[in-house]
């Protein structure tokens, strides 16, 4: 298409003004997960909102934590099943969850929603089908912001024509979005490796779904085997969930019990176990993410008794004849978070994590040198069982 021929998509601000006052009202109902944290002076988003340090515990021994990160090309699958309600679980998980990691506690999350366009002046149900995906964003936003403990204080929304463009063109809700979040970490609760030791026992929190890291390959690896309408295909060793539905499944979102664990920001709340490392698994896999945790300890990690990965991850692992190494550096494999902890906190952080119905075991320990050693339980897995380095 040539620049005259390209018809200039005119933005309607008071569209925009309305998505944003949907996604005011949602950010209201989450105030209650921090009841008396937030100054919200005029309303919306545009009004004055402060998180006042009075609000905050021993605030004078607090220091800011702040992280940025989005759902990435997870929104594609959002938009070919046009289901839209679980996507702030991905977004949430990826900034809450990193916020822990250091021994933080989340507290305050603002997004920004770019999309294509809020209305389609030529196509009715192309804008009816926008406003349904907004009514699902914002009923999954508040859900989000419950299951991790925050509140959502700020937010910003765009209209950015063919800038943002969907699946195959089709005329919705075509968007990318990304957040930030604000945590607060005690001095003397900051996680910096410091007390990370050979002989902790490492603790693994499972993960069902493929969180929102590596979908790129996902994508291209199943279109390649069954045809642009994959996600509408089922295949009945993977159950009676579409692949697309199980793509979208959605994040856990890790915060509540990593918090829990540590005592977060609040130090007259004592910690449930001594917790000497955490290691969010997302981008680079277990090796990038555990080796982040252990860098500049001297310290390694064994994984000899590892969750074995989702079915879905190692049906599209053996679609793209991807070997063990590189499945390992692209998806979780098993784990979306890991704690380190002692022989008594193993117990604890099983309880804590069955509270939300999450599955956590002992995978692994940590040892002398740098190495990470993975037992390896890709597809391609050999018998006995061979070490990944």
């Amino acid at each position: 298409m040539t620049g005259a021929e390209r018809q200039i998509h005119q933005v309607d601000p008071t569209i925009g003004d309305q998505v944003s006052d949907a996604l005011y009202a949602a950010s209201l109902e989450t105030y209650d997960n921090r009841p008396g944290l937030v100054r919200d002076v005029g309303g919306g988003f545009s009004g004055f909102k402060t998180i006042p340090l009075r609000n905050l515990p021993n605030p004078l021994d607090l220091e800011d934590l702040f992280g940025f990160d989005g759902v990435g090309t997870k929104v594609e699958i959002a938009e070919r099943l046009q289901d839209y309600t679980t996507v702030a679980y991905d977004l949430f998980a990826m900034v809450c969850d990193d916020g822990v990691v250091r021994g933080g506690e989340p507290v305050a999350v603002g997004s920004v929603l770019d999309v294509s366009q809020l209305r389609y002046k030529d196509d009715e149900e192309a804008t009816e089908r926008v406003a349904l995906g907004i009514g699902q964003l914002s009923a999954g936003y508040k859900d989000a912001a419950q299951a991790a403990g925050v509140v959502i204080i700020n937010g910003e929304t765009a209209e950015l024509g063919d800038r943002v463009k969907g699946w195959n063109e089709i005329k919705g809700l075509n968007f990318n979005w990304a957040a930030a979040v604000k945590s607060y970490v005690h001095t003397k609760r900051s996680l910096t490796g410091e007390t990370l030791k050979p002989g902790q026992v490492i603790v693994g929190l499972e993960e069902p779904g493929f969180r929102s890291n590596g979908i790129t390959d996902v994508r291209a690896t199943l279109e390649a085997k069954h045809g642009p309408e994959w996600h509408n295909v089922v295949v009945p060793e993977l159950g009676d969930l579409s692949l697309g539905q199980l793509v979208l499944r959605p994040s856990v979102i890790y915060t509540r019990i990593i918090t829990a664990l540590t005592g977060g920001m609040d130090y007259s709340k004592a910690p449930l176990a001594n917790i000497f490392g955490v290691a969010h698994i997302t981008g680079g896999g277990q090796p990038g993410k555990i080796g982040r945790m252990l860098r500049g300890t001297g310290v390694g990690a064994v994984i000899d008794h590892p969750f074995a990965p989702p079915l879905a991850m190692l049906y599209v692992q053996e679609a793209a004849k991807m070997s063990d190494k590189k499945a390992y550096t692209r998806w979780h494999m098993g784990p979306g978070m890991v704690v380190v902890t002692d022989e008594a906190g193993v117990q604890v952080v099983q309880e804590e994590a069955a509270k939300l119905g999450v599955q956590a075991k002992a995978i692994g320990h940590t040892c002398m040198g740098e190495s990470i050693q993975i037992r390896n339980k890709g597809y391609y897995e050999s018998n006995p069982a061979r070490w990944l380095h």
